[in-house]
């Protein structure tokens, strides 16, 4: 199995990017962020004609997920929203079953401050992330998405530029490791290279970041059940992250053995 994370920065904009990774990289299931897709407006028909169905959450301008998985595969059991968040029309989070698997698609708050109100409800949905996962423990599942979390100072690249913001707080943090412990969830990135192995996913668009080399690891692939046990690969795809209208996140692929 093929598994693909990747916040898109506006579907209807990188829509052609989207199809060409799809061609090219034939994931079984993409998980997409920050759609920004007006309900009536998601892409169904092109993304069919591609050969991908689709379970969307979508709320307008801002945030919005998506699940794809590949015609052939069984798509069922869809559930939009995540019990326990603060606003649930923001669209953050989406989960079904593809092909026995439970999977799940999150754009977690990007919490803007620490002490804000933003930074509140960023806590309070991970909390409540921390409470699903704990939920679906012991089955085959998948949560992936842009997590807006840094977990370690290795996926920053300059700890002491970030001292003090969000990203990289121990109450992120921390809750981060509990869903981890409390899901029986492994971050796939560090299961298969280590914890000292540095990846980025983000870059921001301004004073050359990417070129630089100066991103973030915020995009995750969480596996439990025992999916970990069959992973054989995990990297970034950084032609996507190039180009014309790339967003600012590259994609995140994971192959299982199953």
């Amino acid at each position: 199995m093929r598994l693909v994370t990747w916040n898109v920065n506006s579907l209807k904009m990188r829509l052609p990017r989207v199809l060409e990774f799809l061609e090219q990289h034939a994931p079984d299931v993409a998980c997409l962020q920050e759609t920004k897709c007006e309900r009536d407006a998601f892409p169904v028909a092109e993304l069919a004609a591609a050969g991908y169905r689709a379970v969307h959450h979508s709320g307008g301008r801002w945030a919005g997920v998506a699940i794809l998985a590949r015609e052939g595969l069984a798509l069922a059991e869809a559930a939009a929203g995540l019990p326990g968040e603060v606003r649930a029309e923001e669209a953050r989070w989406i989960e079904a079953d593809v092909d026995g698997v439970r999977v799940a698609s999150t754009y977690v708050v990007n919490g803007r401050a620490v002490g804000s109100e933003t930074f509140a409800e960023k806590l309070s949905f991970l909390d409540a992330m921390i409470a699903r996962a704990t939920e679906l423990r012991g089955r085959d599942v998948v949560i992936a998405g842009d997590f807006n979390v840094a977990p370690a100072d290795v996926d920053v690249y300059d700890p002491a530029a970030f001292a003090g913001a969000t990203h990289v707080t121990a109450e992120e943090r921390s809750r981060l490791a509990r869903m981890l412990e409390a899901g029986g969830l492994v971050d796939a990135h560090v299961a298969l290279h280590g914890p000292e192995a540095q990846q980025f996913t983000w870059w921001d668009y301004r004073q050359g970041h990417f070129h630089r080399g100066l991103g973030l690891r915020i995009d995750l692939l969480l596996l439990g059940g025992t999916l970990p046990a069959g992973l054989e690969r995990v990297g970034i795809e950084r032609d996507f992250r190039k180009g014309s209208k790339p967003s600012d996140h590259a994609p995140l692929v994971a192959d299982l053995r199953r």
